[in-house]
């Protein structure tokens, strides 16, 4: 099957009842979602495990085509550190892989406090990829994660890095790290998870991921999701790629 040029989707598939009317009747959320988007960020794993049955359940409602990633547990990124977590990686493995070939992505998301540590690092991404052989992608919110040489530290162990907006950190908005895979993840701007992005906004981010497309494989996830905006930016931008196809 080849796959799709963009992945768009959210974090979270509840559908606000202003977008109804935009997303066929019939079904859970997620079957809904699914019908109009072809991604998923799950974010809810973040905070609590989630049994293997349920990530099966999820798997078997949405189209073949359709695709999840992942958020890596905050006992593993926050409380462990990334050290000495091979029990947890075994647990989160165990469960995640429910989800069969419609696991696309994980997403590693760092505390703003996390010092980049190679030694560790290394041992962590080498450990998580022994259990997951996935894509995966790292979102760094500490400035040593920036520094000269880091982006081709990643490359040469395959983890892209996320492109954030708002960019907290000088060249944290832009991919960085392996190149083969590209993810957006805007969070909303100016107000953090409520802001609204409007048409100049997503037909710039629409220019990015064209670009991107040409040598990446090439997500985009919206994480505005407190005042429901994810749902519809996803939506707009969904339709806005698909007119250029």
């Amino acid at each position: 099957m080849t796959q799709p040029p963009f992945r768009i989707g959210t974090a979270g598939w509840n559908v606000p009842s202003m977008y109804f009317d935009q997303v066929p009747p019939g079904g859970s959320h997620l079957e809904r979602y699914a019908r109009r988007l072809n991604a998923v960020e799950i974010n809810s794993s973040f905070h609590r495990p989630h049994r293997r049955t349920t990530y099966q359940r999820w798997a078997q409602s949405v189209p073949d085509d359709f695709r999840f990633s992942v958020k890596v547990p905050k006992a593993i990124t926050h409380a462990a550190g990334l050290a000495d977590c091979g029990a947890l990686l075994d647990r989160f493995a165990e469960e995640v892989t429910g989800l069969g070939c419609k696991l696309g992505a994980l997403l590693v998301q760092l505390p703003p406090t996390s010092v980049l540590g190679k030694r560790l690092a290394n041992r962590f991404f080498r450990d998580l990829r022994a259990r997951i052989d996935i894509d995966v992608v790292l979102e760094p919110r500490h400035a040593s994660w920036f520094a000269p040489g880091v982006d081709d530290w990643l490359a040469q162990r395959r983890i892209a890095r996320v492109a954030a907006d708002p960019a907290r950190i000088a060249g944290a908005g832009a991919p960085g790290g392996w190149n083969k895979l590209a993810y957006y993840r805007w969070h909303g701007s100016p107000r953090i998870y409520y802001s609204d992005y409007g048409a100049t906004a997503l037909a710039a981010l629409k220019r990015h991921l064209e670009d991107r497309a040409r040598e990446s494989s090439t997500w985009c996830i919206f994480d505005n999701t407190t005042s429901g905006a994810a749902l519809g930016n996803a939506l707009t931008l969904a339709r806005s790629l698909q007119r250029q196809r």
